[in-house]
């Protein structure tokens, strides 16, 4: 894509802390980080969402961010990282290219993430269920 700001980083055109690069992503520095290494798995190749993505490059990707969390959970000796990818304005998605949050924790690090949980109903269980069977 044209105008998009992630394909310019990913693809070099625009200059980042870049963390790691192969043929298939570029995993940066946060300029807006959540916590201390706040880090962003691009791929080179455009998709705008999870859906979007090959499966093979899709896979590759969360390989990447196992072998990037390791890296960082080493690097910082941090207590935990979240590994967050959002689809759609509605999930929080502000650039639409496919991308991965890698967040570092510690205990008591201010950050928040997550929601409040509700309960399943028997009418939304057997939806789905017949749904996906």
């Amino acid at each position: 894509m044209d105008n998009c700001i992630f394909c310019k980083i990913a693809n070099g055109e625009i200059p980042s802390a870049t963390l790691y690069e192969d043929e298939d992503f570029r995993v940066i520095l946060d300029l807006g980080p959540a916590s201390k290494g706040h880090s962003l798995i691009l791929p080179k190749a455009h998709a705008a969402n999870l859906m979007e993505m090959p499966d093979e490059l899709a896979g590759k990707a969360m390989i990447l961010a196992k072998k990037m969390a390791a890296k960082l959970v080493d690097t910082l000796g941090c207590d935990g990282l979240n590994v967050v990818q959002n689809n759609g304005e509605s999930a929080g998605q502000t650039v639409h290219h496919f991308h991965i949050h890698l967040i570092p924790r510690r205990t008591d690090d201010g950050v928040v993430l997550g929601w409040k949980p509700g309960q399943l109903t028997e009418e939304d269980r057997d939806e789905l269920l017949k749904s996906f069977h």
